[in-house]
């Protein structure tokens, strides 16, 4: 199981990644149960969606091994994959539901990614994030889109460098809405919930579908391109070398 959900009585869905022990690395069974998941999701059914994570870390971006075996892949093989990463964001993006993001821990990369999918991510102090792809070899492709409306102008401080920050400076960036103690973070979640509850569904489903229509749409085109960019990159040598560093724990040569 890589995933688990509970409906409670008012109508909120909280999905929680569980892969602890890898700090809910996003492979390839993950992606599948998180897109089944949203792509379920009713308004009225669901009143609110929350994304929460089990363990030490929020989520610590795409699984490596999952990555690694990209490498290996035949073209079509490269593509379903990024089709199935791109898929899950998509999902997320098209649900007519709030989402609200519960941080903690370390969110990188896709984790980076989950947390502008929602509409309001909540982190806590100590939380540390960064889309950390570039310095192994990669590049934020599929979650890029989503990121870029997010962060807006702000976002090639942080985009291309794989500089790490904290929860303090992921609300400056406008990743995270705002920083709360660990002991309070439900509390600031449970706080974000419960306007929703006194509100009509259909009503809500339909201003969050005009809230994305009047920002620049993310479509068929813009997926396409971004899923081009990632196969090309796992074809390079930097990502075969990247990846390999990490897992025979030695020094890329572009670190200096």
């Amino acid at each position: 199981m890589t995933i688990e959900t509970h409906l409670d009585a008012r109508g909120v869905l909280t999905l929680t990644l569980a892969r602890p022990a890898v700090h809910n690395a996003m492979n390839a069974e993950m992606l599948d149960a998180i897109t089944t998941a949203v792509r379920a999701i009713t308004p009225g059914g669901v009143r609110v969606l929350v994304l929460a994570a089990s363990g030490k870390s929020f989520c610590a971006g795409g699984d490596l091994g999952w990555m690694r075996a990209q490498f290996e892949a035949s073209d079509a093989g490269r593509r379903a994959e990024a089709q199935r990463l791109a898929d899950m964001f998509h999902a997320l993006h098209l649900t007519d539901v709030p989402v609200i993001a519960r941080i903690h821990g370390n969110a990188f990369g896709g984790g980076v990614g989950l947390a502008c999918l929602a509409d309001v991510a909540i982190g806590v102090e100590g939380a540390l994030l960064g889309l950390t792809e570039t310095r192994l070899g990669l590049i934020p492709a599929t979650i890029g889109p989503y990121v870029a409306a997010k962060m807006g102008p702000r976002l090639t401080e942080v985009f291309m460098s794989s500089r790490r920050f904290g929860a303090e400076e992921a609300v400056r960036l406008g990743i995270l809405a705002r920083v709360v103690p660990a002991d309070g973070l439900d509390a600031a979640i449970d706080a974000e919930v419960a306007p929703y509850l006194s509100c009509a569904p259909g009503a809500v489903a339909e201003t969050k579908a005009l809230a994305r229509a009047l920002r620049p749409p993310i479509d068929a085109a813009l997926i396409a391109h971004t899923m081009d960019a990632l196969i090309a990159r796992w074809r390079s040598e930097e990502a075969a070398e990247g990846i390999g560093a990490f897992f025979e724990k030695r020094t890329p040569p572009w670190v200096s």
